[in-house]
């Protein structure tokens, strides 16, 4: 319909502009349900499902409890706005008609805030009926199915506008938090994987706040002074933990004011909150922690993978900077499985990282992990061409060392079928380009094998090559391309 519209030469925000105001202008409730429908279907964290969708209309912000009698239709509330919102049939999402009009929508002033958002979610949430369901029936969703979305993103919608309502629902949320179906239903959506009676492991109210980083209702929690803020979570977190592992730069700041707060806490997998704020690249946060004389810079998880090591992983250049400024951080600790913060860096093309490491003196740029694959093998088998340049630029690297299986770096790029790095590797001097394997397969036979035309015209361009030479079975390379 809309291609249609804009085939004529009308204006989409003229159509949007006349499409609202018949919305608003009619009759008795439509009006007000319409304009909410499309405040929750252009604003909500992500796509409502119809029913998820119904039960938020019907919330009354003063009440205590949720009227069913306010639970409308469905065909109701898709009236009410016009049809410019559907319902999705595979998924029973509601969904606008077309992304022009999220844009629209999206614009200030057009729709209420986020701050009506937030408090429906939180009178959800503070309704008696359900404040009295257990904390591990968890089939209550059928009969409350705002309940999941609610708990999951409350917090971020009252973040960005808290009112002083809000706030009083908050505190009454997190208060009795521990023994709250929401405090699972949010550690559930946090931590997938941990399907355990969470019941008897506790998400706490400040951790609650902490994660989402609402700084007010923090400072207000801190204030009451009778909650231990090294508290252990269901994965053995703190509130500090959660602070910086989602960057919550402002929340990291008042539970590191408190003098009784440890910065350097780990959880049950070794992982400290410096740890977590260099996975995910949080520099403010990391800058604050590395402020203290208490917080290990260089203390690993308990796969011995150090902040430097998941930083350079990851490619926060940023936090690898600020870490590899300090003289107590060891720029070349392996982890358990051998592999240094090079060669996490170099398996990820992370060029910028590897020319921060290999600007180190102390750093090996040939260490083999546990298996013998050197940050060249990796970035080789890869097709990582910025990494490969950089690493045969030292003269401290062997191009041609293989791993625990035999397979050199030529071996795993032509196998992998990558010819930039090929080419690269062919013009040593120093690289056997018929080197084979512990199986006696060599790069040509791995090229030929996956049928990667490019490698093969290039190994058989070099004159030692022996394109019938066999593999330990005595089978010949058979080269097909």
């Amino acid at each position: 319909m809309l291609q249609k519209v804009a085939a004529t030469g009308v204006d989409l925000d003229t159509v949007y502009d006349q499409t609202l105001r018949r919305i608003k202008e009619q009759k008795g409730d439509r009006s007000r349900l319409g304009m909410e429908v499309l405040m929750w279907v252009s604003h909500a964290e992500r796509p409502l499902r119809i029913d998820e969708l119904c039960h938020a209309l019907a919330v009354e912000i003063e009440a205590t409890d949720l009227d069913p009698e306010n639970i409308r239709p469905q065909d109701t509330v898709l009236g009410s706005c016009l049809g410019v919102a559907v319902v999705d049939k595979e998924t029973s999402q509601v969904r606008l008609i077309h992304y022009t009009l999220q844009e629209y929508l999206s614009r200030p002033g057009v729709l209420p805030d986020h701050k009506t958002l937030g408090q429906t979610c939180l009178t959800y949430l503070n309704y008696d009926q359900v404040k009295r369901i257990p904390a591990d029936n968890l089939s209550s969703l059928e009969n409350f199915p705002f309940l999941g979305y609610s708990s999951s993103h409350w917090g971020r919608h009252a973040k960005i506008e808290l009112s002083h309502h809000a706030k009083s629902l908050v505190l009454d949320l997190l208060n009795q938090f521990d023994h709250h179906i929401s405090s699972v239903l949010l550690a559930m959506t946090i931590c997938p994987s941990w399907l355990i009676p969470l019941s008897h492991r506790p998400f706490p109210g400040l951790h609650c706040a902490s994660y989402f980083g609402i700084d007010e209702v923090i400072a207000t929690w801190i204030e009451m002074e009778s909650y231990n803020i090294n508290q252990r979570d269901f994965i053995g977190s703190t509130p500090l933990s959660w602070a910086a592992w989602q960057g919550n730069q402002g929340a990291v700041a008042l539970l590191l004011a408190r003098d009784d707060v440890d910065p350097d806490k780990p959880d049950n997998h070794g992982i400290t909150p410096l740890w977590g704020a260099s996975y995910n690249g949080r520099e403010g946060v990391v800058r604050l922690l590395l402020a203290r004389g208490d917080v290990d810079p260089d203390k690993p998880d308990i796969h011995g993978r150090t902040p430097l090591r998941r930083a350079s992983f990851s490619g926060h250049e940023g936090v690898v900077r600020l870490l590899l400024a300090r003289d107590d951080v060891d720029p070349d600790k392996p982890d358990n499985y051998g592999k240094t913060p090079l060669w996490g860096a170099s398996s990820n093309e992370h060029e910028k990282v590897v020319r921060l490491l290999l600007a180190r003196a102390d750093v090996d740029p040939h260490k083999p992990g546990n298996h013998g694959q050197t940050p060249l093998w990796h970035a080789s088998s890869n097709g990582h061409e910025g990494v490969v340049r950089l690493l045969l630029a030292r003269d401290n690297v062997d191009p041609n060392k293989p791993d625990d299986d035999g397979e050199t770096p030529l071996w795993g790029a032509s196998y992998n079928g990558h010819e930039g790095v090929v080419r690269l590797l062919l013009a040593r001097d120093d690289v056997d380009p018929d080197k084979p394997d512990n199986y006696g397969k060599t790069p040509l036979r791995g090229a030929s094998s996956n049928g990667h035309k490019g490698v093969v015209m290039l190994l058989l361009a070099r004159g030692d090559v022996n394109p019938a030479k066999p593999d330990n079975d005595g089978r010949a390379t058979g080269y097909r391309c």
